[in-house]
């Protein structure tokens, strides 16, 4: 089990990584601005940075939580390139939104489209494994046999 979890912990680790490095930003642009806590308001340019790690933030336990349950339970590497995009995509998400408000939106949907494709894998996962343990059938071998693939 370690040596295929390899990858989702890679992403998770560097996840953290990104977090701790949003929060320092914010610190910096605290020190900037002049804005101490635990004020949240100060100039627009304070306030982008801070609500873009906010932002980060309240999106990652769910993504923390899909990459692992579609790492698990449909494809761990499948699952890990997605996190890297996803993470790839917050980090441009955090950078446009502290520029400029619109800088967020493509960013945001990148990530968005990503995050939605992990829930899809976690679902789609979950479900096999269910049918397979509790139901004793194999939903792949069904459809396949239904399509003449198998």
């Amino acid at each position: 089990m370690m040596d295929q979890a390899v990858g989702l912990a890679a992403v998770t680790v560097l996840g953290v990584l990104e977090q701790a490095y949003f929060s320092l930003q914010v610190i910096y642009a605290r020190r900037k601005y002049s804005v101490s806590p635990p004020t949240t308001a100060g100039p627009p340019e304070f306030e982008r940075v801070f609500r873009a790690q906010a932002n980060c933030s309240e999106y990652f336990p769910i993504f923390i939580t899909v990459l692992w349950t579609a790492g698990v339970f449909f494809s761990e590497g499948l699952s890990s390139v997605c996190g890297l995009l996803y993470l790839y995509g917050r980090f441009r998400y955090f950078h446009g939104y502290s520029q400029s408000a619109q800088g967020r939106l493509a960013p945001l949907y990148f990530s968005a489209q990503i995050l939605w494709v992990l829930i899809g894998f976690s679902s789609l996962g979950v479900l096999l494994s269910f049918c397979r343990v509790y139901l004793n059938v194999d939903l792949l071998q069904v459809v396949g046999s239904a399509l003449d693939l198998v």
